[in-house]
């Protein structure tokens, strides 16, 4: 499709863009599909994982709500049902914060630092894989290079929406 049918000011892919953007969109369901299936095994979805991550990171692994949500990219209900779903398996509880009443916090129990100890080497094998070994050392340092000042534009947006 041409750049700009000149009716509507749309700046429309050029045929290499629009390639570029069709094989990013398939690499990135494709590769979520295979590394949720590698999670399955252990009773975990992504959302699990990167729940588990972000508090297995964090100071004390505990992260107030609101912050676990931004960070994760979840609504706050949503969170709070994904959160509500962990804490029935044991992997994390949430407590309350004593310098605001109305807050929460998430915390990583005993039982969810030990499953992300048990499962971060398998995913990591996943991810190398399904992802980082299927290119060449220099493509992989090329990719973030490329994708990081995408991310951080998108990153500065992320508050204004």
């Amino acid at each position: 499709m041409d750049t700009d049918d000149g009716t509507d000011g749309t700046r429309w892919l050029t045929a290499d863009e629009q390639k570029a953007w069709r094989v990013h969109l398939d690499v990135n369901r494709l590769l979520m599909y295979q590394l949720e299936r590698d999670l399955q095994p252990f009773g975990l979805t992504m959302n699990d994982y990167e729940i588990l991550v972000n508090l297995s990171e964090s100071d004390e692994h505990r992260m107030r709500m609101s912050d676990l949500a931004a960070s994760t990219l979840q609504s706050k209900s949503r969170l709070s049902h994904q959160i509500t779903r962990m804490e029935k398996a044991g992997l994390v509880r949430r407590e309350n914060c004593e310098s605001d009443k109305r807050g929460l916090f998430a915390v990583l129990t005993e039982d969810g630092w030990e499953t992300m100890r048990g499962v971060a080497p398998h995913h990591v094998d996943s991810v190398r894989r399904h992802f980082i070994d299927r290119m060449a050392p220099e493509d992989v340092e090329h990719l973030r290079e490329t994708l990081l000042p995408v991310a951080e534009k998108l990153r500065a947006e992320r508050g204004r929406f």
